[in-house]
């Protein structure tokens, strides 16, 4: 029941479900997901630990980049129903289809010659 709990809790945020549905769409670095949902840099890594540890995100190095994806589901049977699902839910949500159309516009080598 624990794992259960982790990820419906996981899920309970709204900013860590625009996370979820944003990264159906591509694959994404925190700066990126950051520029997205216009947080602070701490929030944004925050709501990814919250969502990796339930087995809903993974993330992998690519050379000085950490990327995050959907997870695939081998963690947790109740976070692959739920991604499962929620590719068929919200997208008609006026906040998730105005966020998931502006991540197009995102890119990292933008960003980081702004700073």
């Amino acid at each position: 029941m624990k794992e259960f709990i982790r990820v419906m809790k996981a899920l309970s945020d709204p900013t860590r479900v625009k996370i979820l549905k944003i990264l159906e769409k591509r694959v994404m670095c925190v700066c990126e997901l950051q520029t997205a949902l216009d947080a602070a840099q701490s929030t944004t890594s925050k709501h990814l630990k919250t969502l990796e540890e339930a087995g809903l995100v993974e993330s992998h190095k690519d050379g000085l980049w950490v990327n995050y994806n959907l997870a695939n589901g081998r963690q947790s049977p109740y976070a692959a129903s739920l991604l499962g699902n929620l590719r068929h839910w919200l997208n008609d949500e006026s906040d998730i289809s105005r966020l998931v159309g502006s991540i197009n516009r995102i890119d990292r080598f933008v960003i980081l010659n702004k700073n």
